[in-house]
């Protein structure tokens, strides 16, 4: 269990650092119908990490386990594919950073974030968390290792603990907003900031090691 627990820990933390899901969440919490519509925001986004990495856990079920040339190769070979997506789209965000001066561009769903629905602010944060191609692709690579897990038990506590950290910086914002919503306006404030400015930097980093770490796994697997 420790070594499954220890290889999707990065992974999940690729999914907790990533600053656009940040930023809405605290565009959300700054916004007239906060309550609301973070709770469904947060709401969506677990939902979203949970059925990725089951979905994932269980497909990768279907691959044999073991055997040279079987299963093991396949799953290395997948492995090596995700991670050289990875480094793919980091080279991409490295690229689409902001040049000195310039203000950053955010999405334009962004601007539509004050005014969301609590249900539509859970559907696009379960859009975010599922179909977005990082976290999918992070969440392949999650449920490949989990999957390969020895026990149901150790399945379960993978999957458990990838949520937990994955969903922890959109549901930790929300849970300290809501017992303290006043405190907690003008830090929020300076984060989102610092997130907009640096969000392309941070993911350019994060997916380059995520990268090159699940083809060095991949390749061990051989």
């Amino acid at each position: 269990m420790g070594q499954v627990i220890g290889d999707i820990l990065p992974l999940a933390l690729g999914i907790a650092i990533s600053p656009l899901p940040i930023i809405a969440t605290i565009l959300m919490l700054l916004a007239p119908n906060a309550r609301a519509s973070s709770v469904g925001f947060m709401t969506g986004w677990l939902a979203g990490i949970v059925v990725a990495v089951v979905a994932f856990t269980l497909l990768s079920s279907v691959i044999p386990a073991g055997g040279e040339g079987g299963g093991g190769t396949v799953a290395a070979i997948v492995k090596m594919i995700v991670g050289a997506l990875l480094v793919l789209l980091a080279v991409k965000q490295w690229r689409g950073r902001p040049k000195d001066g310039s203000e950053p561009e955010l999405p334009k769903w962004m601007s539509a974030l004050d005014s969301m629905s609590p249900v539509r602010a859970g559907l696009l944060a379960f859009a975010l968390a599922a179909v977005n191609p990082k976290n999918l692709l992070l969440a392949v690579s999650a449920g490949l290792i989990i999957g390969a897990g020895a026990t149901p038990a150790t399945q379960i506590a993978g999957v458990a603990v990838f949520v937990v950290i994955a969903a922890s910086t959109v549901v930790a914002p929300v849970v300290a907003f809501l017992v303290a919503s006043k405190q907690l306006a003008a830090p929020l404030e300076s984060l989102r900031v610092w997130l907009v400015h640096n969000n392309s930097t941070i993911m350019a980093v994060l997916l380059l090691v995520m990268g090159f770490s699940v083809i060095g796994k991949g390749l061990a697997a051989l």
